[in-house]
């Protein structure tokens, strides 16, 4: 089995949801500063010992959440329509990093996106 390294970037942004159908006061509008932890594995490295450069996967992070930060989720695709849960928002930055982010042997492998400092979920495709 080939070596696999997996790089790790921690960021954040802050933005306000409201949950759609919930039971609760998480119903009304609320807002979170949301801490993302980006995994991306590779199995080869580049000509000078690197995987994945971390500049890269911040640019592309920064990208992302920059269409978030500081905005109500619920008023901006996809949560326009989709429920801004964070299990919903993690696959949203899962996704969206992956096409900027797979190619050959790399791929983003896992986000965790952590609501408070006590609660996050993590989301991965196999």
């Amino acid at each position: 089995m080939p070596a696999q390294y997996t790089m790790k970037i921690i960021t954040d942004f802050a933005a306000a949801h409201l949950l759609r159908g919930y039971d609760g006061a998480c119903a009304r509008l609320h807002g979170h500063n949301w801490k993302v932890e980006v995994e991306v594995t590779t199995t080869s490295l580049d000509s000078i010992g690197m995987g994945v450069d971390f500049k890269l996967i911040k640019q592309c992070v920064r990208q992302v959440t920059g269409r978030l930060d500081h905005f109500n989720l619920n008023e901006i695709p996809p949560f326009d329509q989709l429920n801004p849960t964070a299990e919903n928002i993690a696959a949203y930055l899962f996704k969206e990093l992956g096409q900027r982010l797979d190619g050959t042997g790399t791929r983003v492998s896992a986000v965790t996106l952590w609501e408070t400092e006590r609660a996050c979920v993590r989301y991965t495709e196999n």
